[in-house]
């Protein structure tokens, strides 16, 4: 079954979750020199869906979210330089905006290369259990729609796309959320639950392997074979 791989990246190890660029670098030629294929999320997304056809045997996802400059800085030359398909999950409120946010143009540049997919992380990545606690029923509903639905419109605006993907923030979701993410629009929603993706995954609420800056050569083999089914 394929493996989705969630990156947050930049170039200096800020924290044990933060992958390096030489360690980026590393484990992409890991995935090419062990037979590994990295195909894009959509057909993946596609195949669990039943309107795809099944990916290619050991197939990989790579994926990064929020949107830090040092994606384009940094991960994007090797995502050019090694020809692989990757997919952003961006929250919008930051873009232009946030010193250490990307650019509108940068993220115009990377999907303009046919690379880069661009999708949802919500408006501005919050945590819905803390808001959930903090506004009454019906604000936290309204705040569930904007954030959900502003998002895809603001991507949509800027970049001239069809955004119909979503990584839950922080890995919050349940099936209230996942109600609110379609009737917004969304087909396929990623998690950080540590496991490989499948056709019985529900759509909305797909595993995805955190990748730290530990994992290479062989600690990486073992992340990409755990739990195979």
């Amino acid at each position: 079954m394929p493996i989705l791989l969630y990156h947050r990246f930049g170039p200096v190890l800020r924290d044990a979750m933060t992958v390096r660029t030489m360690v980026f670098a590393a484990q992409i030629e890991y995935l090419r020199s062990h037979g590994y294929r990295i195909v894009p999320l959509k057909e993946v997304v596609a195949y669990i869906r039943g309107v795809g056809s099944p990916p290619p045997p050991h197939s990989v996802v790579i994926t990064a979210d929020d949107g830090h400059q040092s994606v384009y800085t940094d991960m994007f030359p090797l995502v050019q330089r090694y020809h692989i398909p990757v997919t952003l999950f961006i929250y919008p409120s930051a873009i232009s905006r946030a010193s250490y946010a990307l650019t509108w143009d940068e993220l115009r540049i990377m999907h303009d290369s046919g690379l880069v997919n661009i999708q949802s992380h919500t408006y501005w990545h919050p945590n819905f259990r803390i808001e959930k606690k903090r506004l009454s029923p019906q604000a936290y509903e309204k705040f569930v729609a904007m954030q959900l639905e502003k998002s895809r419109a603001k991507l949509d605006q800027e970049l001239g796309i069809k955004v119909d993907m979503l990584a839950w923030p922080f890995g919050i979701y349940n099936e209230e959320l996942i109600k609110s993410a379609v009737a917004a629009g969304y087909i396929a929603a990623c998690t950080m639950v540590r496991a490989p993706a499948g056709p019985s995954d529900n759509v909305m609420a797909l595993p995805r392997y955190l990748v730290t800056d530990q994992d290479t050569g062989k600690t990486l083999g073992r992340l990409l074979t755990t739990d195979s089914r």
